[in-house]
């Protein structure tokens, strides 16, 4: 049984002036969500900033949105790392704190072989029994992830049961999926995909237009689940323009600023990133009005 199906938040962190982690705001932000129709929260990812966190701060902050979920809906928590030690606490840390599931990004810098991109995920399972999901993103990590090393993690691993998929690549993920022979739980990585990558026999979406519009995210899903696949396109169609603006800059920067103009007051972002473009932020405004969310 997959950890969910739907449409999954990529959750921002926010962060008061100071720096701080605001966990008044998180828990506020945690409501909307689960509020919203979301179905499930992915916290600690790329969008929430994790990269700038102590590990102190990371597993606060899971232990802090599991113990306000409360089992509502699924939370997964975002433990990779480039050191397959340093994952394996996260990962420990994060199950003994209640996460329903693992997010685990593929080791960046490094630069593994596809060998050893098996043995880190291998020794980071053994230790837990969590489901993991992989997360396939080069664009980040500089590192690609062959379709036949993520079959074989899925079909030897018990623990490890699908992949969020953020590279782009349809062509890859179709093969993927064709080689699978169903032991893959597909996540789509990418906003604009939701639609093709459920074709391909997807589960769902991690997604950062969650953030700012957790209803019509889940709803793609939902249309497409249920059979009315037209309109599931013509959701996914409708939110394109939205969906390229809160990728206009690097993510979360568009999306925090989108959640700023909405007033929900998530703060600044962490150094080295830095504040959206004032241009870039006037046609994210724009992209939000006609959208229906501001």
């Amino acid at each position: 049984m997959a950890i969910f199906e739907g449409a999954g938040v990529a959750l921002i962190t926010p962060f008061r002036e100071n720096g701080d982690v605001n966990y008044d705001k998180l828990d506020e932000i945690l409501e909307e969500q689960i509020a919203g129709g979301t179905d499930a929260v992915i916290i600690c990812g790329t969008t929430g900033e994790s990269s700038t966190m102590s590990h102190q701060e990371h597993l606060d902050v899971i232990r802090f949105a599991c113990e306000r979920v409360k089992g509502r809906i699924p939370v997964i928590a975002g433990t990779g790392s480039n050191s397959t030690r340093e994952a394996i606490f996260l990962s420990a840390e994060a199950e003994a704190a209640g996460s329903d599931g693992l997010l685990l990004v593929t080791p960046y810098y490094n630069k593994a072989t596809q060998g050893g991109l098996i043995a880190h995920y291998k020794a980071i399972a053994a230790e837990v029994k969590l489901p993991i999901l992989l997360y396939h993103i080069p664009g980040r990590t500089g590192v690609t992830m062959k379709p036949e090393t993520i079959v074989k993690l899925c079909r030897e691993v018990p623990n490890i049961v699908g992949v969020k998929e953020a590279s782009g690549n349809l062509s890859a993920i179709a093969t993927m999926m064709s080689m699978a022979d169903g032991c893959i739980d597909l996540y789509s990585g990418n906003d604009d995909q939701i639609v093709p990558i459920l074709s391909l026999g997807g589960k769902g979406v991690i997604s950062v237009l969650s953030n700012v519009a957790p209803r019509q995210t889940h709803e793609i899903c939902e249309k497409y689940f249920s059979g009315d696949v037209k309109e599931s396109a013509r959701l996914q169609l409708a939110a394109i323009p939205l969906i390229n603006q809160l990728f206009c800059e690097v993510n979360p920067i568009p999306v925090k600023a989108a959640m700023n103009l909405m007033g929900k007051e998530v703060g600044p972002l962490r150094l080295p990133l830095t504040e959206m473009e004032p241009a870039n932020r006037a046609k994210l405004a724009e992209a939000m009005k006609a959208y229906g969310i501001l």
